[in-house]
């Protein structure tokens, strides 16, 4: 069983109290607290190795340039990517879709197809694509469940649609799509396909490689890493053919006034430098997660969930947003009361 007590006790903010009272945090899916081991992960590269990665000669550059890659390893292994070069490190979700939506080449004739559930991250982006390349945006409508609905999946999907960009979990109600089946039809079509895992990753296991996903953008901050970090996953050779989104420092394998050969995947992607105190801190977060073990993860956030849901149906007029099964809707739970 997962002690809670004693996990508590793993997070400093939880030792802190509001009004004479213990803190009960419930907007983790806006931004997760941080466990002291990822705090102190944090604290060590500013303290003992605050320098550059990839760039320096000298012991401080070289210890940095091997925390980093072997934190791209242990992101490569946890969502089991074939590869440590197929992990982009980002600031967060948002600009793991923009990278996407920016440098994927399509035709005037091409579609993206996109749930009706998206948060503005899986949205915003594909909308300005659309106008800006004068492309087809096909918005797939949910069921009167408010799940997906493959059945219309099916009807929307045809040859034109050369991405489709869906969101593991939905911010609005925890429901989850079924990622599986929308892969292979996709497919099917000789459609691409991004997942946004920004309230997945934390919550449940992800495989890419078992999935077959082209893509994959999800955040540290969601899943006990720090601020402004972020994964994009993409197949090595889809990597390989996108443009590059931001260029300059450390993207390039050499430069004249005439002309310049960009490096391969990831670094073509990761321009300037990065936040390397955040990347140990994120590689620190998902160790301290598999610590836990994502069965031990669901079985307790299944409980509070259910919990949670009993009880505030209890109270009138108040209704819950999504499926009133506690099961279906993960980690999240979203209300309003009516009047």
């Amino acid at each position: 069983m997962l002690s809670v007590k004693k996990a508590r006790k793993d997070f400093p903010i939880l030792n802190e109290k509001i009004g004479g009272k213990p803190i009960i945090y419930f907007d983790n899916a806006c931004q997760s607290l941080r466990p002291q081991a990822v705090i102190d992960a944090v604290e060590e590269y500013y303290r003992e190795y605050p320098v550059c990665e990839g760039r320096s000669i000298h012991r401080l550059g070289e210890k940095v340039t091997a925390k980093c890659h072997n934190a791209r390893k242990i992101v490569a292994k946890f969502i089991g990517a074939k590869r440590e070069e197929e992990i982009v490190f980002t600031r967060n979700t948002t600009e793991g879709i923009n990278l996407v939506a920016r440098s994927l080449r399509l035709e005037r004739s091409d579609a993206i197809l996109l749930s009706d559930k998206e948060h503005n991250s899986n949205l915003v982006p594909w909308q300005i694509k659309a106008k800006r390349e004068k492309l087809s945006l096909i918005i797939n409508g949910s069921d009167e469940n408010n799940g997906f609905d493959l059945e219309n999946f099916r009807k929307n999907m045809s040859e034109k649609v050369k991405l489709v960009a869906v969101g593991i979990t939905s911010n609005l109600d925890g429901m989850s799509a079924p990622i599986e089946e929308i892969i292979e039809i996709a497919h099917g079509y000789g459609a691409k396909v991004l997942l946004d895992g920004a309230q997945a990753l934390a919550h449940r296991e992800i495989n890419v490689t078992k999935l077959d996903v082209d893509f994959l953008a999800f955040s540290g901050h969601k899943m006990l890493g720090p601020s402004g970090t972020g994964v994009l996953y993409g197949k090595y050779d889809l990597l390989n053919e996108l443009d590059s989104f931001l260029t300059g420092g450390d993207t390039v394998e050499y430069t004249t006034y005439d002309e310049y050969e960009l490096l391969p995947p990831p670094k073509k992607f990761e321009a300037g430098l990065q936040d390397y105190a955040g990347i140990i801190g994120l590689a620190e977060a998902i160790k301290y997660l598999q610590r836990i073990g994502f069965n031990k993860i669901i079985k307790q956030e299944r409980k509070l969930n259910r919990y949670i849901t009993e009880e505030l149906l209890k109270i009138p007029k108040l209704q819950i947003i999504g499926d009133k099964n506690a099961d279906k809707r993960g980690g999240v739970i979203s209300f309003y009361v009516a009047g």
